[in-house]
This record gives structure tokens, sequence and C-alpha cells, in this order.
């Protein structure tokens, strides 16, 4: 077994990040394109769409996963987490704010910013299970489809997941089945650090530089993404008219 040093930077988990972000603005400049009548993908039922929405989703919460087990083998404490995590929050805040500028009936309140934040801190909590989280990811990935709550359709209660119906809302990302993913990128984490660290820990090829700096600036690059890019179709159909 190789012993792990907490001491690197972990270029690959950076990396991978950065290849979540990278697929997401993609997305979001296809969306934003739908959203201004100038394609007509159907972001809502075409499964091109819905499909690539689950992957890139569960993308940024597996990493998310393996990186609070990174984490916490180097020790975090609490005071670092609670920084990062306030300002997970104010960004969700900010999201929700955005949004519902722009959609007004259908803005964001539980999106994939404030299911991070939530599913952060149970993941802080839960680090210690080891291999139960492999068996917690797979009842949090099918607790939605075993349990659906009339009641729970309300949006005080429809963060859980435990729903009948989704909401109308432009980005859902509830506490189940979303959990699950994080619980397993966790688990993969912890795994890796034990058994192989050189998995996470090895170099990049120079052409994946790039993606690693982009990953760490996840966060940022999030946030300015999409005004930047509604913005730049604004000004080219407002050159183009």
């Amino acid at each position: 077994m190789t012993s792990f040093d907490p001491r690197p930077r972990y270029d690959r988990l950076d990396a991978l990040r950065g290849v979540a972000i990278v697929w997401m603005a993609v997305f979001h400049f296809c969306f934003d394109l739908a959203h201004f009548k100038l394609v007509g993908w159907n972001f809502r039922s075409d499964p091109l769409w819905t499909v690539q929405r689950t992957m890139i989703v569960s993308l940024f919460l597996f990493t998310a996963g393996l990186s609070q087990a990174v984490a916490q083998a180097q020790g975090q404490r609490w005071p670092r987490f609670w920084r990062r995590w306030a300002q997970i929050v104010a960004c969700a805040l900010l999201v929700s704010a955005g949004s519902a500028l722009m959609f007004p009936r259908t803005f964001i309140y539980f999106g994939v910013l404030h299911g991070i934040a939530v599913m952060l801190v149970i993941a802080r909590l839960s680090g210690s299970w080891g291999r139960w989280l492999w068996l917690a990811g797979l009842l949090a990935i099918a607790a939605p489809h075993l349990v659906q709550i009339e009641a729970f359709n309300g949006r005080a209660l429809n963060w859980t997941g435990l729903v009948t119906r989704k909401p109308a809302t432009e980005d859902y990302v509830p506490l189940l089945p979303w959990l699950g993913v994080m619980w397993w990128g966790l688990a993969a984490g912890q795994w890796l650090l034990r058994e192989r660290p050189s998995w996470l820990q090895g170099g990049l090829p120079r052409a994946a530089h790039p993606l690693a700096l982009l990953g760490r600036w996840s966060l940022s690059f999030y946030m300015l993404h999409q005004p930047v890019l509604i913005g730049l179709i604004m000004a080219a159909m407002w050159w183009l008219k």
C-alpha cells in the first residue's frame, strides 16, 4: 500500500472539475441560444439535453465528493470549511436573485449551488462512515424512486427530492438523489487516497493545465459565465439587426 502524502496540489482533480465547468458552459450557451429563440432546441424534454444535464450535475457532485475526501484527509478544520461554505451560500443567493429577475415565475430557489451547500455539510459529518458511504449513496439515489410524497411537492419540502412531480424552476438539484452522487465521490476519494493516491496526485499533460487552472476557480467561473454569455448573445443580436 502506498502512503498518502497530503501536501501536493491535486491537478488531476482540478482538471476533472475544469472539464465539468467547460461542459456546463457549452450547455448553458446552447440553452441561452434556445432561450432567445435563435435555435429550436427543447431543453425540457429532448434526451440530448436532459441526459447531458444529468451527466454534468453528476460530474460536479462526484468531483465535490472527491474534493471533500481530500480536504478531510488533509485535516481541514471547521473554520476553513465554513468560510468556503459561506461563499457557496452567498453565490447561491445571488443565483436566486438573478434568476428571479430573468425568470420571475420559475426562478432558481434550490439549484446546484443550493444543493451543494446542504450536501457538503452532510458529507463533512458523514466522512467517517468509510465503506458504508457506498451503500448510503445507493439508498439516496434509489430513495426518490421508492418514496414519493404528495405533501412534499410544495417549495418548503420539495428540496428533499421526495416529490410526486418536478417543480417549475429553471434549475432543480434536490437533496435526493443527488446526495448519493456526492457520497459516492467521497467514498471513491477515500479509496483512492488509501489505495491509489497516484491516480489523483499524478501529473497532467501540458494541454490539460488550463483545465486544472479553471477547476481551481470553478465557483468564480460559475458565477460569471452566464452574464458574459448572455451579454455576448444580446450584443450579437443587436449588432446583426
